[in-house]
C-alpha cells in the first residue's frame, strides 16, 4: 500500500506528501472533497538529438570496471516507446538530423576512480538533454553521487553542441571531473545546483571546451579540496566568470580555475578571508583580456596561497592590496609575473617575511617604474629571489633590510632579484645597513645610493 492511500481531508494529505513516507508514483483518495490525487515523476531520460545527418554515438568503458552491464542500461529511437538493453561499445547511428536517443539505467555507479569509468564517443553533431541521473535511477531527477560518477564521461566528444541537466545536490569526490574536457563545441553549460561540494567534484570539468561562453551558477558556499581546480582552464572563448560566494576556502579549490581563459576581461569578487593552501594558485593565469584584479581582503595568509594567480595577465594594469604583514612560504610567489602593463605595485608592509615569499613576484613587469618600499628588516631565504627580475624600466627600490644575521644580499635571499632593470636609478638602503653588495644580487650596478632612517 505504498503507493495508494486514502485520507479525510487536504490537511492529511498536505501533511503525508510532505513526510518522508511520501514516493511516487502515488494515487490518494480524499474523503471530504472528495477527489483522488494521482502524482508521477515524469521521466527525464538522457537524450542525444542529430544536429547533422549519420552521427554516431556509443559508450565505452575505460579499465576495468565492471558494474555497468548490459542488462543495467538501455536504450530507445521511438521516443521511450520500445527499450533494448544497451551492448557497450555499440555505435548507435542517427541516420536523419532531430533523429534522437535516449537511455535509462540501474547504475550505482558510472566510476570508481579517473581510470576506470565509461566515455561517450561521437560523430558528426549531437545536441544532448534530460537528467543524466536517468543513468542511475531510469526517470533522472536529484539523486546521491557515488564517487567519480560520470568522470570523463563526455571527455573528448568534440560533436557535443550542448550538455544534459546535472540535479544532483549532493556530490561525492570526483564524481564531475573531467567531465566535459575538450568538448570543443560546447557552448553553454548546464545548471549545478549543489551548494556543498565534495573533494575535486568539479575539477577540470569544462577544461578546454574553447566554444563555451557563458560559465553557470556556482552557488556553492562550503568548498572542498580541489572542487573548482582547472574548471574552466582553457575555456578561450569565456567572458565572464561566476560568482563565487565562498568565504572560507579549501586546498587547491580554485588553483587555475581560469587559466588560459583569454577572452575573460573582469574577475569575480574575491571576498573570502580564510584561504588554504595554494586556494588561488594560477586562479588567473595567462588571463591575457583581464584588465583589473579583485580586491584581496585577507590578511592570514597560508603558503602558496597567491602563487601565480595572475601570471602571464598581459592587460592587467592595476593590482589590488595586499594587507598582510605577516608572510608565508611562497604565499605572493610569481603573482604578477609577465604583467607586462602593470604600472603600479601594491603596498607590501609585511616586516615578518618567510621563504620565497615574493620569489619573482614582479619578474618581466616591463612597465613598472617604481617598486614598492620593502620594510622588512630580515630576510628569509629566496625571499626576493627574481622578485624584479627583468623589469627593464624599474628606476626606483626601497629596501630596509640590514646585515643583522642571515639578511646581506646573495644568491640565497636576492638571487638575480634586479637582472634586467633600468641602467640607472635610485636604490635607497636603511641608514644601518653595512653591506656593499653590488649587481643583480644587491643594488643595482650604475644606480645612485640613498639612506634612510631606520
Amino acid at each position: 500500500m505504498k503507493y495508494l492511500k486514502e485520507f479525510n481531508n487536504d490537511s492529511e494529505y498536505e501533511s503525508f506528501k510532505n513526510s518522508a513516507e511520501y514516493v511516487e508514483p502515488n494515487v490518494s483518495f480524499v474523503k471530504n472533497t472528495p477527489v483522488v490525487k494521482f502524482n508521477r515523476k515524469v521521466p527525464q531520460y538522457l537524450t542525444f538529438t542529430a544536429e547533422e545527418a549519420n552521427s554516431t554515438i556509443q559508450l565505452n568503458r575505460i579499465g576495468t570496471l565492471t558494474t555497468l552491464t548490459n542488462a543495467s542500461l538501455q536504450y530507445s529511437t521511438d521516443n521511450g516507446e520500445t527499450w533494448n538493453d544497451y551492448i557497450l561499445g555499440n555505435a548507435i547511428t542517427l541516420a536523419n538530423v532531430g533523429d534522437s536517443i535516449k537511455f535509462k539505467g540501474t547504475n550505482t555507479t558510472l566510476g570508481v576512480n579517473t581510470s576506470n569509468c565509461h566515455n561517450f564517443v561521437m560523430t558528426g553533431k549531437i545536441a544532448a538533454k534530460g537528467d543524466i541521473t536517468s543513468l542511475f535511477n531510469e526517470i533522472g531527477g536529484d539523486m546521491a553521487m557515488s564517487s567519480y560518477g560520470c568522470c570523463r564521461l563526455f571527455q573528448g566528444c568534440t560533436s557535443l553542441t550542448s550538455a544534459p541537466k546535472l540535479p544532483a545536490t549532493t556530490l561525492a569526490e570526483g564524481c564531475y571531473t573531467i567531465m566535459f574536457q575538450r568538448c570543443t563545441s560546447l557552448t553553454s553549460a548546464p545548471k549545478l545546483p549543489a551548494t556543498t561540494l565534495a573533494d575535486s567534484c568539479y575539477s577540470f570539468m569544462f577544461q578546454g571546451c574553447t566554444s563555451l561562453t557563458t560559465a553557470p551558477e556556482l552557488p556553492a558556499i562550503t568548498l572542498a579540496q580541489s572542487c573548482y581546480q582547472d574548471m574552466f582552464s582553457d575555456c578561450r572563448s569565456l567572458t565572464t566568470a561566476p560568482e563565487l560566494p565562498a568565504t572560507t576556502l579549501t586546498q587547491f579549490c580554485y588553483s587555475e580555475m581560469f587559466w588560459n581563459c583569454t577572452s575573460l576581461t573582469s574577475a569575480p569578487e574575491l571576498s573570502a578571508t580564510t584561504l588554504a593552501i595554494n586556494c588561488y594558485m594560477g586562479m588567473f593565469q595567462r588571463c591575457t583580456s583581464l584588465t583589473s584584479a579583485p580586491k584581496l581582503p585577507a590578511t592570514t595568509l597560508p603558503t602558496y596561497c597567491y602563487n601565480s594567480m595572475f601570471q602571464g595577465c598581459t592587460s592587467l594594469t592595476t593590482a589590488p592590496e595586499l594587507p598582510a604583514t605577516t608572510l608565508t612560504e611562497g604565499c605572493y610567489a610569481s603573482m604578477f609575473y609577465g604583467c607586462t602593463s602593470l604600472t603600479t605595485a601594491p603596498e607590501l608592509p609585511a616586516i615578518t617575511l618567510a621563504g620565497r615569499c615574493y620569489q619573482q613576484m614582479f619578474q618581466g613587469c616591463t612597465s613598472l617604474t617604481t617598486a614598492p618600499e620593502l620594510p622588512a628588516i630580515n630576510l628569509k631565504f629566496y625571499c626576493y629571489s627574481n622578485m624584479f627580475n627583468g623589469c627593464s624600466n624599474l628606476s626606483y627600490i626601497k629596501a630596509m633590510f640590514t646585515t643583522t644575521p642571515s639578511s646581506t644580499p646573495s644568491t640565497s635571499y636576492t638571487n638575480n632579484w634586479v637582472s634586467g632593470v633600468k641602467s640607472t636609478g635610485t636604490f635607497i638602503k636603511n641608514s644601518a645597513a653595512t653591506w656593499t653588495t653590488t649587481g643583480v644580487n644587491g643594488v643595482p650596478s650604475g644606480w645612485t645610493v640613498q639612506t634612510a632612517a631606520a
